[in-house]
């Protein structure tokens, strides 16, 4: 009869793994801990300096209304927001929201002047028509806890920690969003928005227009080009000219009346174009580039070596040490942003219907239908719009960089107006294969 086996050794092997797992657990439970003993010390703090304001208990209204405290308080930076209205979205929560507004470009919403904020809200808005996109200020009021670190995870940047202030990180020590949106029209107190990643209920703070001239550091280098376009032998003068905007247009040829208005595309955060140019303009531009770095003696670098040679020899010795990166044209030369930005570690994905997906789809019919019978969309215009918002949204990997690497399950749901829809992700592709009207 043989002997029994022992198996001390594989119970010490199980009891040290379970050991291991819960160090990990109770790590994780001090660090959640830590975060939220901090979250409730500085809302603490906030209360405190709140309570010393006030002079007296119960006169907090009192001191509020006084001129010289509204002031103080205001140099001080600390004022209390009042949201001038909320948004009503295409997008119901987070899950599945654009992270940029040009993702999706066919995402539409709308935002209703509190009557609260003025007497007559319409009256707020005259002149706002003549505008095209409007910067939105708003708070991310769906963070879910207050907490924020200096260090961040884009999504975008795969799991690489950035500073905050790098990045468009929601978790902010002050949760103020800032996104362009276009201007579709304005209705009374309403504005009807496109090309929207704010979801709905957003409470907003403020809205400015958009304006090229003042946002777009492409135009303000533009202006200072304007003397050498004016005097450019290579200016053919049957083209027409980009017109300087502190001129008046003159449309007749003959008079001398400025046009009341002048549409401007833009060409700031969200990449649209500026206004149509002819090919001897865009000559022009490069050459009013080249003469500013001529003057800022950037093209050719001397040095004490080059004093000691003749001028022919000088010259070509410059001209093969030029690096090319000094040279730049373009947006490089009014502007840089971060490499991961245009170039990040995720790609974007293919996105593909199910022939089942694109017959539920095209089931639902556009907001302003009369059809009771069919499932219809609030904001949407039709499965068209609604097939360029999903690929927009799922092309850019919606999801956290957790489900992207860690978690196994590759269904991903999110809602888009009134559409529930399901997808799963592949390696480099994405494919919805669901979509069913939302439940009420």
């Amino acid at each position: 009869m043989s002997p029994p086996v022992c198996s001390c050794a594989e119970q010490v092997r199980k009891l040290t793994q379970q050991a291991s797992v819960m160090r990990r657990e109770i790590k994780n439970l001090r660090q959640q801990m830590d975060g939220a003993i901090r979250a409730h010390k500085k809302q603490l703090s906030s209360l405190q300096s709140m309570l010393t304001d006030c002079k007296h208990e119960g006169r907090l209204q009192s001191v509020i209304k006084r001129p010289s405290e509204i002031n103080q308080l205001l140099e001080q930076g600390r004022i209390q927001t009042v949201p001038i209205g909320y948004i009503s979205s295409c997008f119901a929560v987070k899950n599945g929201t654009p992270r940029q507004p040009t993702i999706c470009s066919s995402s539409r919403a709308s935002l209703k002047i509190e009557p609260s904020v003025f007497n007559n809200p319409e009256h707020s808005l005259v002149g706002l028509e003549q505008y095209s996109h409007i910067w939105i200020i708003f708070l991310f009021h769906k963070n879910g806890q207050m907490n924020y670190k200096a260090k961040v995870k884009p999504p975008r940047l795969n799991g690489q920690r950035v500073g905050v202030y790098s990045t468009r990180s929601p978790h902010r020590p002050n949760a103020l969003g800032l996104t362009l949106a276009k201007l579709e029209r304005i209705t009374g107190d309403t504005l009807h928005l496109s090309g929207v990643d704010i979801i709905a209920g957003t409470p907003v703070l403020d809205i400015k227009p958009y304006i090229p001239d003042y946002d777009s550091p492409k135009t303000r280098r533009d202006d200072t080009n304007s003397e050498y376009r004016q005097t450019s032998p290579f200016t053919d003068p049957q083209m027409p000219q980009v017109m300087d905007l502190d001129e008046k247009p003159n449309i007749s040829g003959t008079s001398s009346e400025p046009s009341s208005e002048l549409r401007v595309c833009p060409t700031g955060p969200s990449g649209f174009s500026q206004s149509e140019r002819s090919g001897s303009s865009d000559v022009t531009d490069v050459l009013a580039e080249v003469k500013n770095y001529v003057k800022q003696q950037q093209l050719f670098t001397e040095s004490p070596e080059d004093k000691q040679t003749d001028s022919t020899e000088c010259t070509s010795l410059s001209a093969t040490s030029l690096i090319s990166s000094s040279l730049k044209f373009g947006c490089e030369d009014y502007s840089t942003i971060a490499a991961w930005v245009r170039a990040p570690p995720v790609s974007n994905l293919d996105v593909r219907f199910t022939a089942n997906a694109e017959k539920e789809l095209k089931e639902f019919v556009p907001c302003d239908s009369t059809d009771s019978t069919r499932p219809k969309f609030q904001f949407l215009k039709g499965p068209e719009e609604a097939v360029a918002a999903i690929k927009g949204i799922l092309s850019a990997d919606p999801r956290s960089v957790y489900r992207r690497t860690r978690c196994q399950d590759r269904l991903f749901f999110f809602t888009l107006d009134t559409a529930d829809i399901t997808c799963w992700f592949g390696h480099g592709f994405a494919e919805v294969v669901r979509v069913k009207p939302m439940q009420s």
